[in-house]
């Protein structure tokens, strides 16, 4: 795989996969900074595999090979590091990974990279979160095939995926943690499988009881069902010019909560479809015109989505829909968004891009392990080490005896002490966790040190915290506003009033490391490594 643009000149591309890979303000803490290191939120481990893996194998399997990873510059060199040493080689996968800066609290929306990199563009483009996890009932080639049909034979310009959410149950994460994204309400035409209508979060906070819709959306569709269940996945398959009109409407900074939305506008306006037609004009080429064209299974639909329209409008006594010429090379243009609704009956999909979203998405692959892999390789029961069925240990982490392990993900590398008891966590590489703690339902960041005796509940740490021994905290997000400034320095009157008590405390926690230190090394040399489990 090569990190620069690389094509076949024999083979033109259909398609290329933009994969947007952002700070992910939302997983904070886990994705701060650890010292002068990023923690991209695209190398965050969802059951200790990389998130970006997951975007990639669907990309993959849906026969697509050129991918655009646009990411924050920071985060460059750890995701092309990653890449280039974990995915390289067993990947066909051509990937170009190019940066766009923004401010990382307010973010500069998701149309901005786009116009930016425009010019790698050079294709019909799907747009992809790195945040999205499909389950297998969803392959990306469903997508494409939707895409396909709607460009030639309804002149669509775009299609959105749309996911049935699952409920959580009220108490289940702290507050702090934010739910996972709530359902958005859409309006969409069952016959053509068309989005109609979808409310932008401005106009969702300013009137979140009531749904405004046009009596033109009615009239052109009267069938219309309005569904309140589902969210949007973040994926849109778009044709190239949609990137050319984006440079037109300069104001618009968010893809789904502007672009779409305005693109919905189009099938039923008739004022923004007089004025934008041209700059949205269907480019299909003549190649996938008449392969569509003469396929009996995709004709006989096509018949039934246009009787059905036309039904609707001769029963209502509004004039017929214009019928496509047999000599044309083309059928009338809606400039429609296509819409593929996935049922939550077919496994759960998600939006990773809150904690509990994180958390919930972990304990999901838990419970999808499957019991035979778990019991290939138990722990020796002389030294009394429990791992449940439905955890994950990751490759050279090490457990010592009387340790309890519970509906728990521990990544790589990470060193568990004695006598302790993890239950529903979700342990990041590289972690330390010393005698005698107990932590449930927690998200320890990466290199995270906890101290002896410690008990965590609901707590999620940043990467490279470190708790002292003996501490109780319930509920809450564990992390440092400066790691540069030295422990003690954060107040001057402070250090100079207590100048010799912080030289004492400063001997005493040199003599307690010391002692950590040695009982870590202990624990390593005595501790028979864990069992990996299957993914």
């Amino acid at each position: 795989m090569d990190l620069t643009t690389s094509t076949d000149s024999s083979v033109p591309r259909e398609f290329i996969a933009v994969i947007l890979a952002g700070y992910g303000s939302g997983l904070h803490p886990l994705t701060s900074d650890l010292g002068d290191s990023a923690c991209p939120k695209a190398l965050l481990s969802i059951a200790n595999k990389p998130m970006i893996d997951y975007t990639l194998d669907w990309i993959e399997q849906g026969g697509v090979q050129d991918v655009l990873i646009i990411c924050p510059s920071t985060h460059r060199a750890a995701i092309s590091h990653y890449i280039d040493s974990e995915i390289s080689s067993s990947s066909s996968l051509r990937i170009n990974i190019q940066t766009h800066d923004e401010d990382e609290e307010t973010g500069v929306g998701t149309c901005a990279p786009f116009r930016a990199h425009a010019h790698r563009i050079t294709e019909d483009f799907i747009v992809l979160p790195c945040d999205f996890v499909p389950p297998p009932s969803l392959p990306l080639s469903k997508l494409l095939n939707k895409f396909r049909t709607d460009t030639v034979t309804d002149g669509a310009i775009a299609t959105s995926c749309w996911f049935e959410c699952k409920s959580s149950e009220k108490g289940s994460y702290p507050e702090e943690w934010d739910t996972p994204s709530s359902p958005v309400p859409i309006v969409w035409h069952k016959p053509s499988q068309s989005l109609l209508h979808v409310d932008s979060s401005d106009e969702i906070n300013r009137n979140s009881d009531e749904l405004e819709l046009r009596m033109s959306l009615l009239n052109s569709y009267p069938s219309s069902k309005l569904s309140s269940k589902n969210q949007d996945s973040g994926v849109y398959v778009c044709k190239r010019n949609v990137l050319d009109f984006l440079k037109q409407k300069s104001e618009f900074e968010s893809f789904r909560d502007e672009m779409i939305p305005w693109l919905c506008k189009m099938q039923y306006q008739r004022g923004k479809r007089a004025k934008y037609s041209k700059a949205l004009e269907n480019a299909t080429s003549s190649t996938q015109y008449e392969a569509l064209r003469h396929s009996t299974r995709h004709n006989q639909a096509g018949i039934i989505i246009q009787s059905q329209l036309e039904s609707e409008s001769q029963a209502n006594g509004w004039p017929g829909s214009p019928t496509p010429d047999d000599d044309s090379n083309s059928f009338p243009s809606t400039f429609g968004v296509g819409l593929v609704l996935h049922e939550l009956a077919d496994g759960p999909a998600i939006r990773v891009n809150t904690l509990a979203a994180f958390a919930e998405i972990n304990r999901f692959f838990l419970s999808q392990i499957p019991l035979q892999a778990n019991k290939e390789k138990p722990p020796t029961s002389e030294q009394r080490i429990q791992v449940s069925t439905d955890s994950i240990i990751g490759d050279s982490t090490t457990l010592d005896e009387r340790t309890t392990i519970k509906k728990t993900v521990i990544g790589k590398h990470c060193k568990i002490g004695k006598m302790v008891k993890l239950t529903g966590c979700v342990i990041l590489d590289h972690c330390v966790i010393e005698d005698g703690c107990k932590l449930d339902n927690c998200l320890l960041g990466q290199s995270t040190k906890v101290g002896a005796k410690t008990e965590l509940s609901k707590c999620v740490s940043q990467p490279g915290y470190e708790v002292a021994a003996g501490e109780s905290i319930k509920g809450e997000k564990l992390q440092s506003s400066d790691w540069t400034a030295a422990p003690g320095s954060s107040d001057e009157d402070e250090d100079d009033d207590d100048e010799d008590g912080s030289e004492e405390d400063a001997d005493n926690d040199d003599d307690e490391g010391s002692s950590a230190d040695s009982e870590a090394g202990t624990a390593k040399t005595g501790a028979t490594a864990a069992p990996n489990k299957s993914e």
